[in-house]
């Protein structure tokens, strides 16, 4: 043991915490000694190797009676301080909460990289937010957030406006479930962050441990800023990988950002043992240099930003089969994605696709839809009025009810075709239809239109703040977003929230809608 300890040198202090821990009386099962010590898998298992270990099924301890043979190679100072930790005693029922709201959470997705925080990390996210900033009336991003760290800024914080933007439409949907008041937004990071979740005060973000993830997270982060923000990024790699945390902040320094606090071992999680099960939290500046390295580095992404998955970075130079022979019959007018140069058709990235309307009118378009990008799938089909869309991709997930509002869909093996019907007769199809042909415009403003044409159109009059009445009613969701942001289970609920507002149009119930009627 002395020898493991003197060969550790200075970094030995891990390693007397851990030793300190097996000597206190207390069993211990290996992920909570990594987790408690913030040191990594290996290096702990290390430690057991040289201890004679007592056994209580999978937890063990040093014997009481040979515990006082280490007591001169202990760690005696506790480790450094947390800086919020004095206030937790005082936020036992959030945390009971918490606990709660993360053991019913969605299920962690390997392909997204996600690994749970524990309750205390989110509190503590959220006080050390509370303790550094002024929060009543600020505005805060969470870019990604499988660890809940929004519920817990909501629970805490309740003046703060919360905006979730994430991937994982199960996430989105458990947050709203919470009914805290958290915004949530659709994103697909590596395709644009959504234009309603920019202007915020703070963001935060746990994002993939590589370069390329942890550079586009807060590099997306610094997008929904103003220009006095700040960014708090988890981030570990444990004490055996300086060479791979070097490559991530090197990534960062690369975005002109300033370190204003590093607070070691912040997070810690429910796995993640190669690290030690513990990240760093920075508190990250932009300076009057960021914004232009920010827009330089996202010219360059690639979707590549995983450690697992078919967008591992590992597989970022694999490539793609060939998808034009799945237009050979087709005779596209545009290309969306990633094409074969020699084909002459005009093309677009999938990136610009979704962030505007295209400037043209092309009647048929073919999308080609690389691994691990299907969820854009249905935003894909939102983002263009063509009469013929087709979509060539492996593993096309299904798609919400909404679109057969607007399309007859066929799949076949990697491919879906979506072509547009015509437009309907009944008064709510109309309405849906009206919204649903418009996904880069605000959701709530084409709806607002939309009924005050159709009131039009059975003799009666409707005011726009009538119509702004019926649709909070009917979808309090709906305001500040467009169809593309909006994630699955809102899309899901547009149809009956549409038909309502239009019943609302010829009820005699009191309230905004009977002014409708002359």
């Amino acid at each position: 043991m002395e020898r493991l300890l003197r060969e550790a040198g200075a970094d030995s202090r891990r390693l007397r915490h851990a030793l300190t821990l097996l000597c206190d009386g207390q069993w211990w099962r290996l992920a909570g000694l990594v987790r408690e010590t913030a040191t990594s898998r290996r290096t702990v298992e290390a430690l057991l190797r040289e201890l004679p270990l007592e056994r209580s099924g999978d937890a063990f301890r040093v014997p009481l009676a040979q515990a006082p043979a280490y007591q001169d190679l202990f760690a005696v100072a506790p480790p450094p301080q947390d800086p919020v930790a004095h206030l937790l005693p005082h936020y036992s029922d959030a945390l009971d909460r918490l606990g709660a709201l993360i053991a019913g959470a969605p299920r962690a997705r390997h392909v997204l990289d996600h690994v749970a925080a524990t309750p205390e990390t989110v509190l503590r996210r959220a006080l050390l937010l509370g303790a550094r900033f002024w929060l009543p009336g600020a505005r805060l991003l969470c870019v990604g957030d499988h660890d809940l760290t929004s519920l817990a800024v909501k629970l805490v914080h309740p003046e703060t406006e919360v905006t979730v933007a994430d991937i994982d439409e199960r996430i989105l949907a458990y947050i709203d479930d919470q009914e805290l008041g958290v915004r949530t937004r659709w994103a697909d990071l590596r395709l644009g962050l959504p234009a309603s979740a920019r202007g915020h005060d703070l963001a935060l973000t746990d994002p993939p441990y590589t370069p390329e993830g942890v550079g586009l997270f807060v590099a997306r982060a610094v997008e929904g800023l103003k220009d006095d923000g700040r960014v708090l990024l988890a981030y570990g790699a444990g004490e055996r990988m300086p060479t791979l945390a070097f490559k991530v902040q090197q990534a960062l320094t690369d975005l002109n950002l300033v370190y204003e606090a590093i607070y070691p071992d912040f997070n810690r999680y429910f796995g993640a043992e190669a690290i030690g099960s513990a990240a760093d939290l920075y508190i990250l500046r932009p300076t009057s240099k960021t914004r232009p390295a920010v827009t330089s580095r996202l010219s360059r992404q690639a979707t590549a930003i995983y450690t697992q998955g078919p967008q591992a970075i590992e597989n970022a130079h694999k490539g793609i089969s060939a998808p034009e022979r799945g237009i050979s019959d087709f005779e596209p007018d545009l290309l969306v994605g990633e094409w074969p140069k020699e084909l002459a058709q005009p093309r677009v990235k999938v990136s610009t696709w979704l962030a505007k309307p295209y400037a043209a009118a092309p009647d048929r378009v073919a999308v080609a839809l690389p691994p691990g990008l299907e969820a854009a799938l249905p935003r894909l089909l939102l983002a263009t009025r063509a009469s013929h869309v087709r979509v060539l991709g492996a593993g096309l997930p299904s798609l919400p009810g909404v679109l057969a509002a607007v399309y007859s869909m066929s799949a076949g093996e990697d491919v879906l075709d979506a072509v547009r019907l015509p437009q309907p007769g009944d008064t709510t199809a109309r309405v849906l239809r009206r919204i649903v042909d418009n996904g880069h415009a605000k959701l709530a403003n084409t709806w607002r239109e939309a009924l005050i044409a159709a009131a039009r159109e059975q003799g009666a009059t409707l005011t726009k703040n009538d119509s702004r009445a019926l649709i909070r009613e009917a979808a309090p969701w709906a305001e500040d977003l467009t169809l593309l942001e909006a994630p699955l289970h809102r899309l899901s609920a547009l149809p009956e929230a549409v038909a309502a507002t239009v019943t609302s149009l010829t009820t005699t119930s009191p309230g905004p809608a009977s002014r409708a009627h002359p």
